[in-house]
C-alpha cells in the first residue's frame, strides 16, 4: 500500500458559510458531515475525482480560524472564469489571473474564502 496524502483540515469560523463558498464558487461537493464533541466537520471532495478532501472545521471554543497563513491550491478548468464569478458574488480577489512562464505557461489567479484563507486557482496551458 501506498501513502498519500488522504484530506486537509482548515478551521472555519462560520461552516455554513464555508461550504457554500466551496461547494457554489469552487463545484466540490459535500461527502459527509461528522459531528463530535469539539466540533462539527463538513468532509468535501470532487465527484467522480480521486484527491484529497478538504475538512472544514468549526470548533465549539471559539479559537481563531481567520486569516492565518494557509493556501490551498485548486486546478481547474478556467482560473478567469472563476475570478469572474468571484467578483460578482462579493468574493475578495487576492490577484488576478495572469499567465506565468515559469510555472510552464499556466494561469494563476488568487482569491480568499469567507476566513481570509488563500486559495491559488491554476489553470494548467492547452498542450498544442
Amino acid at each position: 500500500m501506498s501513502t498519500y496524502l488522504t484530506a486537509t483540515g482548515i478551521a472555519v469560523s462560520d461552516l455554513e458559510a464555508s461550504t457554500k463558498f466551496y461547494t457554489e464558487m469552487l463545484g466540490m461537493t459535500v461527502y459527509r458531515t461528522i459531528t463530535l464533541d469539539t466540533m462539527v466537520e463538513n468532509i468535501l471532495g470532487f465527484e467522480g475525482v480521486r484527491g484529497t478532501a478538504i475538512l472544514l472545521m468549526q470548533y465549539n471554543d471559539n479559537r481563531n480560524s481567520q486569516d492565518l497563513p494557509t493556501k490551498l491550491v485548486f486546478n481547474v478548468p478556467d482560473v478567469r472564469a472563476i475570478i469572474n464569478a468571484a467578483r460578482i458574488a462579493g468574493v475578495a480577489i487576492y490577484k488576478e489571473a495572469t499567465e506565468h512562464e515559469s510555472m510552464g505557461g499556466a494561469t494563476i489567479g488568487f482569491i480568499k474564502d469567507p476566513d481570509g484563507y488563500l486559495i491559488e486557482l491554476m489553470q494548467k496551458p492547452v498542450k498544442k
